[in-house]
């Protein structure tokens, strides 16, 4: 029990106790101060014992102010909107929408929007005059090309990369578990593969970052004995390489020494208490061909399984390079991730998360031509992250080319986090992002997993929703010309009129004037920006 638990339960305990002592022996005057001493205990007693809050489970008593906090912020939010302090009023918060789903609260609004719907950058999706049934049952994607012999069928929304060490053994489990019962993909993030992501049951993309956690040398390189054994497990349905993350692309990831238990230090292969960096690069390649192959050589360990990379795209000659390399080899990945620079991360430079990366839009459609323009989108299926949260998110981004989306911050909201943002320090006051057993332990598994699943599923039925509104019966009929976005007070253009959209094989035959020095200057064997 910590510190604050014991001060919470002795301070008023021993007031209350020297109170009622009073009352009997001295004076009904002492009934006044024991009474509100005695809820105090009860209610300490209560939040304790109660599954639902983890913050109340580590903070008794205190933590109901920081509930009343917020049940006062849907006023003070408004009161700033009327008198428009910042220019513009508030987008709606998400965060609240997560908790609602996460709990089954989920509910319509009155008195319409809050969205300012004209201010350039606003986006609307179209609806149509001949709506559709909503499908009954999500569809799913599958995941493997013509190399390929063991696909598997995709989510339209999963658990995005969250490393265990970044997250307490019981997030983890909470969110393996949501996805079981769910029916979608958990991503490990590049932290290893531990026994609680394998234990639930659920699905499993195991992600391989640069640091080669889990299937690691001694010397830090890359291992293809430990891989093959972890990659052989039944939970593990597809392997992803982190080449780059949204949030801080090209400089690697850090986990303190704090956070580095016996046990983290086991899964990942490294020493005990020992800050743990990510270097910004992998050993295994250095070129485009070098990673094509690397991803195929992957995949035979993995005896067929699906296997792709993440990244956060910068050049688009490069992407084409790597393009290039997979004509020339004749092997494609199975999917490629694209993690925009809008995505969270626990500890990142700010100059690295603000000002480094293409946002979500930019590196999707960059990437979707490429793969479109070399005939070669048929076998790469596109996945995203950085931000998606709701349904219209995840129709947007279908629409702007993506087969489905990963969400991390959302799910962190279903697993309780309240954004303190103290991932770094280990004092994660909700049980989340800590490794300090005494915090983590606040977490409830069993009520954070249904969280988790219920979150998912509602976000799944927003998008099947709107797709219906749209006239849409299912994913692949979404087209860019359904997303319209307000580029000034005056105009508003359509995705399709905003980016420029390849046919399938045409850079092969002749690529267009805007994407030729591009493509003439793409090399196969450099990584040249």
């Amino acid at each position: 029990m910590t510190k604050l638990k014991v001060m919470t339960f002795a301070l008023p305990g021993v007031l209350a106790a020297g109170a009622v002592g009073a009352a009997v022996a001295f004076s009904a005057w002492w009934w006044v101060p024991a009474v509100p001493m005695v809820f105090l205990v009860a209610l300490a007693v209560r939040d304790v014992s109660q599954r639902e809050h983890s913050v109340l489970r580590n903070y008794p008593v205190l933590g109901h102010f920081r509930f009343a906090l917020e049940a006062l912020r849907p006023e003070l939010q408004q009161y700033f909107i009327e008198r428009n302090f910042d220019g513009r009023p508030f987008d709606r918060d998400i965060r609240s929408i997560v908790y609602e789903r996460a709990k089954g609260t989920d509910a319509e609004e009155p008195f319409g929007t809050e969205r300012d719907l004209y201010r350039a950058g606003a986006e609307y999706l179209v609806p149509s005059m001949a709506p559709r049934p909503v499908a009954e049952t999500p569809p799913r994607v599958r995941i493997g090309g013509p190399d390929c012999g063991r696909p598997y069928d995709m989510a339209l929304l999963n658990v995005s990369a969250m490393s265990f060490g970044s997250l307490s053994a019981q997030a983890v489990t909470a969110l393996n578990t949501g996805a079981l019962r769910g029916g979608f993909a958990h991503d490990t993030g590049e932290g290893g593969l531990s026994e609680h992501h394998l234990g639930p049951g659920g699905d499993l993309v195991w992600e391989i970052g640069t640091g080669y956690f889990g299937c690691r040398t001694p010397e830090g390189r890359f291992d293809e004995r430990q891989f093959a054994e972890k990659a052989a497990h039944e939970q593990v349905k597809c392997l992803s390489l982190k080449l780059s993350q949204g949030a801080k692309p090209g400089i690697g990831g850090v986990l303190p020494g704090a956070k580095v238990n016996a046990e983290i230090a086991a899964v990942r292969g490294v020493p005990e208490g020992v800050t743990v960096v990510s270097p910004p690069y992998h050993t295994a390649f250095s070129t485009p061909r070098g990673l094509v192959r690397f991803l195929a050589r992957m995949r035979e360990l993995a005896d067929g399984k699906p296997v792709g990379f993440k990244l956060c795209v910068g050049s688009r000659r490069e992407f084409l390079a790597v393009c290039k390399a997979m004509l020339d080899e004749g092997t494609t990945p199975d999917f490629v991730i694209v993690d925009g620079a809008e995505g969270g991360t626990g500890a990142a430079p700010l100059e690295f998360a603000d000002q480094v990366g293409l946002p979500l839009t930019e590196g999707l459609v960059t990437v979707h031509n490429s793969l479109v323009g070399t005939g070669l989108r048929d076998r790469v299926r596109i996945g995203v992250s950085g931000k998606v949260a709701t349904g219209s998110d995840l129709v947007k981004r279908l629409a702007q080319g993506a087969d489905y989306a990963n969400a991390a911050r959302p799910m962190m909201f279903a697993l309780g986090c309240i954004q303190a943002q103290r991932c770094h320090t280990n004092t994660c006051p909700v049980g989340v992002a800590t490794q300090d057993p005494r915090r983590a332990a606040a977490l409830d598994v069993a009520d954070k997993a249904a969280r988790v699943q219920r979150y998912q599923e509602a976000t799944v039925k927003s998008a099947l929703q709107i797709m219906a509104a749209m006239g849409v019966d299912e994913p692949r009929q979404l087209h860019p010309g359904l997303l319209l976005h307000r580029v000034d007070p005056h105009t508003v253009r359509s995705g399709a009129e905003l980016y420029e959209w390849l046919s399938p094989g045409e850079l092969l035959d002749g690529a267009p004037r805007t994407w030729a020095e591009d493509w003439t200057a793409a090399d196969p064997d450099r990584f040249v920006g």
